[in-house]
């Protein structure tokens, strides 16, 4: 489950206009939410705020062996209405599961972001401030994120540890996307590493006019997406490659939901492939194929998620005054035949070759959000349970 303070970046993406899932690190974001999610370890609770619409706060404290914290500060320039209470956000927001691509969309002009006064541009580019320190390690994190057009947007992120390497690191990324493409720029001072990523979206362009999908009902009808990214670290000499593609269906499709990757990484021989299907409205299944070239080593992952969703309450409609001096009852309004839902949970579980289980329940109870996980070995007949954990969290 997301934490608040992830929460409310999303809502700064939204927003903003920002299409932060078209990049190529979020090429196997579907995958990762349905097969590499975290069971808590032990318990953890989460106290957040949205005092106002352009500051939150969040404080977090765990037991895992010794009593750890953190306090959570944030501040954004673009006032923020999405619902901050844990008893009104909407589960499909904070937790983490198939994720079903949309159609592109035509990014804003420039000119349309100039504000004029007295013939002068008054107009200034949302921003965003975030500030985590962890206690007692006193590690200390930050991020400031910049929308400076509508197709740019710069973060720059930093941690500072007297455990790294010259007691910290910085790492600076520029975006740019205009929907039909993606590109990202990267600078870390941690061993001079400079990096490049790009993803290329095959079909339509959206810089030229709104995509109409077709009305053909069977028709298969998806975008095929592919990227590459390099990376080379002046300090060690050494560098990466990896490329990959995906394909998925859009909204508009009325088969079954679906999304495949591949991912190679030429220099490591790693292969790997992800499909992911929705089998059902609240119901999805994934398995990941990892290969490797030189060693010819594998690894199977399997997983799925089954949502439960519950008929909302309804109000009890009183008497009228004219029904009770008529001693009758109101007439009664015959209920909507699709009455709506909300999610009461979620539940999440893997396995792999090794018969290693991953169990996960998110759900909430009255206004708090909670995450009970677990991991079990199977091969370890004398103690199968690895892990148990329970987070909490509360937001107003």
């Amino acid at each position: 489950m997301l934490e608040f303070m992830d929460y409310v970046q999303h809502a700064f993406y939204n927003a903003s206009g920002w299409n932060h899932e078209n990049s190529y690190s979020h090429l196997t974001a579907t995958a990762r939410a349905l097969l590499e999610f975290e069971t808590p370890r032990g318990v953890r609770l989460n106290l957040s705020s949205l005092s106002s619409p352009n500051f939150a706060t969040s404080y977090a404290l765990g037991s895992v062996g010794l009593v750890d914290g953190s306090l959570s500060y944030l501040y954004t320039s673009l006032p923020l209405t999405t619902p901050a209470s844990s008893g009104q956000i909407d589960l499909h927001n904070v937790i983490r599961g198939y994720r079903q691509i949309q159609e592109l969309v035509k990014p804003d002009e420039d000119w349309m972001w100039e504000e004029w006064q007295d013939g002068k541009r008054i107009d200034r580019r949302d921003t965003l401030l975030y500030g985590r320190l962890y206690l007692p390690q006193s590690t200390l994190e930050a991020l400031y994120l910049r929308r400076m057009s509508p197709t740019q947007q710069l973060k720059l992120s930093a941690v500072s540890d007297s455990r790294l390497r010259n007691g910290g690191t910085i790492l600076a990324l520029h975006q740019y996307d205009v929907g039909k493409y993606n590109t990202e720029m990267l600078y870390s001072t941690d061993g001079g590493l400079v990096g490049f990523r790009g993803l290329y979206n095959f079909g339509p362009d959206p810089r030229n006019g709104v995509i109409i999908p077709p009305r053909t009902e069977d028709r298969f009808y998806g975008r095929f997406s592919a990227g590459a990214e390099m990376y080379y670290g002046a300090l060690n000499k050494s560098g990466g490659i990896s490329f990959g593609g995906r394909f998925a269906t859009l909204p508009a499709h009325k088969g079954t939901p679906l999304t495949a990757t591949l991912t190679l990484n030429p220099l490591m021989g790693n292969l790997s492939t992800t499909y992911a299907v929705k089998a059902g409205k609240n119901l999805s299944f994934c398995s990941k194929f990892d290969f490797n070239v030189y060693s010819y080593e594998s690894d199977l992952i399997l997983g799925c998620e089954l949502w439960r969703m519950k008929k909302k309450v309804q109000k009890v409609q009183e008497r009228s005054m004219a029904a009770k001096l008529a001693w009758r009852l109101d007439e009664v309004v015959a209920p909507p035949k699709d009455e709506p839902e909300e999610v009461a949970g979620v539940l999440k579980a893997r396995v792999d070759q090794d018969w290693k289980f991953g169990l996960l329940w998110e759900s909430r109870i009255k206004e708090l959000l909670f995450s009970l996980g677990s991991t079990v070995d199977m091969k370890r007949r004398n103690q199968p349970l690895r892990a148990l954990g329970l987070e909490v969290q509360y937001s107003s």
